[in-house]
Formats: structure tokens, C-alpha cells, sequence
């Protein structure tokens, strides 16, 4: 017999299937499923739609080297929950495909908005997907500040790239993070590696100069600009365009195409005065339309460059050995931020020092520094 519906304002209801068996009536997960309404007002009951199977370990490892693309999507949903019971599992999942990654292109994209990332990015995907490699598109939607929804739109601006069998593309929340990813896209780029697929396409939210956390995580970064999008002064401002190993002025076609050549021409001055992003190589710039096509085949040929020189010079290994030991340093912040706000005692005292703090009794420092104290720091 299934489990009978937990209650939820007196009403029976489902919950969805991500929440872990066992947790029904945990008040920790707030989301359910609620039963739609007649427009008479009466209650529309429905029986409950069948709960997918729960994965094990096992489960996930196999499907996801076997290259499902349900399981690899349950995969990531795994590895970006914060349930706990969801973490020691996803965990788990990790460590068994850790030696089945490693072997993938990771390029990373991001711009400003409007300069065409999620349509330069289907364009440039298909083809790569049309020249037999496997591309995985991992692309993060920005968060509502006020209700912490996001559209996740992403698959409907790629839909012939969705649609293609050598492609997989996964949208996900920022949830909040800062830089323009989310904080378990280091994770979900291991999953797809082992999932078999030679190039991962990360396109970031779009957001402005400091968007840069997605450089930590990948082995080139492009950055996609339009013409006539800022003054002159705007290439050579310390932020995203310094850590770029590769600039594309998109949008390249029609009228606008002399506006990309004059903006072409005055970044190639600009990169004089910057250092090198990556060691042995010279950042380039060059324009590419991602409506005509013309001009995305080049940039992958400038990538294709870019490794070669990276795997010549060894800057490509030793970057993501720098990447994994601060990666390493990232869980250990977020571990001891998620354990310092988690002890009794921070919050037993923690409502009382947010009211002296937001009253005015209490100075934000000597706020923080009497939390840090009820937390034995």
C-alpha cells in the first residue's frame, strides 16, 4: 500500500519526488504540490501521479556512464540540492565518476545582456554537435531577488541545439551566488565528463565586469561583446575583459557590421595594454554572427589554438590543479558557514542580535563579534 498523503493545512497532499523518502513531514522542505481549483470553487481531486523510483548510487553511476540523459539530469539535480540526505548521496555519486572526468573541453561564456550569449551559443554548439563531438550546455538562469524563482529559459532559446542528439543542455538557478554560476556548477561539469560528452559549454548569467567565478572553473573564457556597448575606456577597466583568453564582438551582420569592424579594431588596441590572461598566450579578439553564422566556425579554430598552446606550455593542467585546491577551499567556507549558522547556540541568540543590530542598540560589528562569540569563535 502507498504511504497515505502528509497533511498540509488540513489537506491531504502530495509533495514533490525530489523530496527524500522519509521526509513527508519534514518542515525543512516547504514545497508541495497543490490541487488545482474549479472555477465553481470546489476542490479538483485528482489521485496522486506516481512517484519516480528513488535512484541509489549505483543507480546514478551507471546511468550516467551509460549517457541517459534522465539520469545524468537527475544526476545534477542530486549534486545542487541542499537537502543533506541529497548531499552524502550526491557525494558518493561524485567520488565513483571522478575517474570517468577530466577529459572534456570546459569553455566558459558570459557577456553583457542582450549581446547574444544563448544564441551564439546554440549556433556555435550545433556545429560541433554536426561535427560528431558530444556538447553538454550548462547554463544558469539569474534568480528573483524578491521570490527566488527563476524562468530557466534557456532550452527555449536553443531549440534546435535541445533537439540534437549529441547535445544536452541543463539550465539552473544561480540561487543567489555571486559571479555569475551557481555554487554546484563545478560539480555538474564532472557529471557531464563522465557522462562522456568532449566539450562543456558553461554560459553565465550576464551580468557585468565581476562576473568572473566562472574562470575559476573552466579552461578558456570567452567573452561576447557588441559593438557601440561602451566607451573607450571600457576595455581596459580591471574585471572581466582582462581574464578573457578569447573576445568576440557578436551580432556581426546587416547594418551593424561596420560598427563590429571599428569595434574590432579599437579592442585589437586595447589588448596591447592588458597582461596575458593564460601563460604563452595572446588574447584575440574577433567578430562572428551568430544569426548568419558567419565567423562562429573561427572561434572555434581559435580555441582549438588556445588548447593546443595550453597542453604545449602545461597552463592548461596547471590550471585546474589551482582550480581544484581552491575549490577545495570553497567547500570549506560554505562547510563552515552552513555549520556556524546550524549551531543551537547562533541560533538561539541570533534573532535577538539581528533586532539590537536593526534598531540601532547594537553596531553591526559588535553584532557580528557577539554572534561569532555565541558560536564559540
Amino acid at each position: 500500500m502507498p504511504d497515505p498523503l502528509p497533511l498540509h493545512d488540513g489537506c491531504p497532499q502530495p509533495r514533490p519526488d525530489w523530496v527524500p523518502e522519509g521526509c513527508a513531514s519534514d518542515p525543512a522542505f516547504a514545497t508541495w504540490v497543490m490541487q488545482g481549483v474549479r472555477p465553481s470553487g470546489a476542490s479538483t481531486v485528482r489521485p496522486p501521479t506516481r512517484r519516480r523510483p528513488t535512484l541509489s548510487t549505483e543507480d546514478y553511476v551507471r546511468g550516467v556512464l551509460a549517457r541517459d540523459p534522465g539520469v545524468l539530469g537527475r544526476a545534477i539535480t542530486l549534486v545542487e540540492s541542499n537537502a543533506p540526505a541529497h548531499q552524502r548521496q550526491a557525494q558518493e555519486v561524485l567520488a565513483a565518476l571522478l575517474p570517468h572526468t577530466g577529459k572534456a573541453r570546459r569553455v566558459g561564456l558570459t557577456g553583457i545582456p542582450g549581446a547574444g550569449k544563448s544564441t551564439f551559443i546554440e549556433a556555435f554548439g550545433l556545429r560541433l554537435a554536426e561535427q560528431g563531438r558530444r556538447v553538454a550546455v550548462l547554463a544558469i538562469d539569474p534568480s528573483s531577488a524578491v521570490t527566488g524563482g527563476s524562468i530557466l529559459g534557456d532550452k527555449v532559446r536553443m531549440e534546435k541545439l535541445c533537439r540534437h542528439p549529441n547535445a544536452f543542455i541543463r539550465p539552473s538557478p544561480s540561487g543567489g551566488s555571486l559571479g555569475g554560476v551557481t555554487r554546484k556548477t563545478r560539480e555538474a561539469i564532472l557529471v557531464c565528463e563522465a557522462a562522456g560528452y568532449d566539450v562543456v559549454l558553461v554560459e553565465t548569467v550576464g551580468v557585468g565586469q565581476n562576473e568572473v567565478a566562472v574562470r575559476a572553473m573552466v579552461d578558456a573564457f570567452v567573452v561576447l561583446l557588441i559593438a557601440g556597448a561602451g566607451d573607450e575606456m571600457q576595455g581596459i577597466k580591471k574585471g572581466v575583459i582582462e581574464l578573457a583568453d578569447l573576445l568576440v564582438i557578436n551580432k556581426a551582420d546587416g547594418d551593424n557590421l561596420p560598427r563590429c569592424t571599428a569595434a574590432l579594431a579599437e579592442m585589437k588596441r586595447v589588448l596591447h595594454y592588458l597582461r596575458h590572461a593564460t601563460e604563452g598566450w595572446q588574447t584575440t579578439v574577433q567578430t562572428a554572427s551568430a544569426r548568419t553564422g558567419d565567423g562562429v566556425a573561427d572561434v572555434w579554430a581559435t580555441l582549438g589554438q588556445f588548447f593546443t598552446t595550453g597542453e604545449r606550455t602545461g597552463s592548461t593542467a596547471r590550471r585546474r590543479r589551482e582550480q581544484a585546491v581552491a575549490w577545495m577551499h570553497a567547500l570549506i567556507e560554505e562547510h563552515l558557514r552552513a555549520g556556524f549558522y546550524g549551531a543551537e547556540p547562533v541560533q538561539a541568540r541570533q534573532a535577538e542580535i539581528e533586532n539590537a543590530v536593526a534598531n540601532g542598540a547594537l553596531a553591526p560589528m559588535a553584532g557580528a563579534l557577539a554572534l561569532l562569540a555565541a558560536g564559540g569563535r
